[in-house]
C-alpha cells in the first residue's frame, strides 16, 4: 500500500519546540482515531525550520488532510 507523509512546517526561533509539541498532538489524534501504523515524528530542516509529520496509508489521506490541514504532503518512501 502506498503511504503519504503529511507535513506541518514551523519556522522561527520557536520552531523546534512548536513542532515537537505538534507531534504530541498528532500522536494523541492517531490513538483516538485508531489509525493503523502511523509514523509520527518531528525533524529539523535547519535552525529556523522544523517540521512535524505523520505518515499514513494513502487511503485515509484525503480525510486527514481535510481534518488536520497539513502545510503540504509527499509520497513516503521508507
Amino acid at each position: 500500500m502506498e503511504r503519504v507523509k503529511l507535513i506541518w512546517d514551523f519556522r522561527g526561533p520557536n520552531a523546534t519546540q512548536t513542532a515537537k509539541h505538534h507531534a504530541i498532538h498528532l500522536n494523541e489524534f492517531a490513538q483516538i482515531e485508531q489509525l493503523e501504523n502511523p509514523i509520527i515524528d518531528d525533524e529539523s530542516i535547519n535552525p529556523n525550520h522544523h517540521i512535524a509529520f505523520m505518515v499514513v496509508d494513502k487511503s485515509v489521506m484525503n480525510e486527514l488532510r481535510e481534518r488536520l490541514k497539513p502545510t503540504r504532503g509527499q509520497l513516503y518512501r521508507s
